[in-house]
């Protein structure tokens, strides 16, 4: 039995968030809901692509769920809303930016007429970033990346990044503990909590709601 499974049966609420587990023996599962953000990655992308031509997706690990939903929702809406699409290139950056940059550099290389690339976690978002930098495609290639830290947010700002879908940690982990505080006060919280992701782009960044997203005011919590 795993350590859930055995605090569930002592009656010690569980909230699991983030990522999943195969089992459902839990009180609540708080997330991103992560095929919507695909879908959002996809529909972005096409866009800015002009619903023609060659794109790549940069994938992040097998076996991982939360980035699964991300690459099967793009590659669902591609071939549902975006006919004259095709997606050329299906690479793994292994959750390794080193790898993720070879991928990339791989990708550009077999692909020179692509139109546009999606990376569907940090990792990749960087080995990508990286990658048109370093090929001076900076600016010249649609690139949707997925996830936030400061150098992407930099490079959005440059232009190497087309547009980010960002998540909201900081509401994932509120609502994580608002479900055991309602739990332990005699309430049933949802079983499944699903956060929604944003797209941003440059023009958006100083947006107070952005910023928020982006820097959330974490000093107020941690003093």
């Amino acid at each position: 039995m795993g350590v859930v499974d055995r605090a569930m049966a002592q009656g010690i609420p569980v909230t699991i968030f983030d990522s999943g587990l195969s089992s459902t023996n839990y009180t609540s599962f708080v997330a991103t809901n992560n095929y919507a953000a695909g879908e959002l990655a996809a529909r972005r992308l096409g866009q800015l692509v002009g619903g023609q031509g060659k794109v790549a997706m940069l994938m992040h690990v097998t076996g991982s769920a939360s980035t699964l939903d991300r690459e099967k929702a793009f590659d669902a809406v591609m071939a549902k809303e975006f006919p004259g699409i095709t997606v050329a290139a299906r690479q793994f950056g292994m959750s390794d930016r080193a790898r993720a940059l070879a991928a990339a550099e791989d990708i550009l290389t077999v692909h020179p007429d692509l139109k546009g690339i999606f990376a569907s976690a940090e990792p990749s978002t960087v080995g990508v970033a990286q990658a048109l930098k370093s090929r001076g495609l900076a600016g010249k290639l649609q690139f949707v990346g997925f996830d936030s830290s400061d150098s992407l947010v930099e490079d959005l700002r440059a232009g190497v990044i087309t547009a980010l879908v960002v998540q909201d940690p900081f509401q994932i982990g509120h609502e994580a503990v608002r479900t055991l505080v309602e739990k332990l006060n005699g309430r049933t919280p949802p079983k499944r909590l699903d956060c929604a992701a944003t797209v941003v782009t440059r023009a958006e960044l100083e947006q107070p709601e952005i910023q928020r997203l982006l820097r959330p005011p974490l000093e107020k919590y941690l003093r």
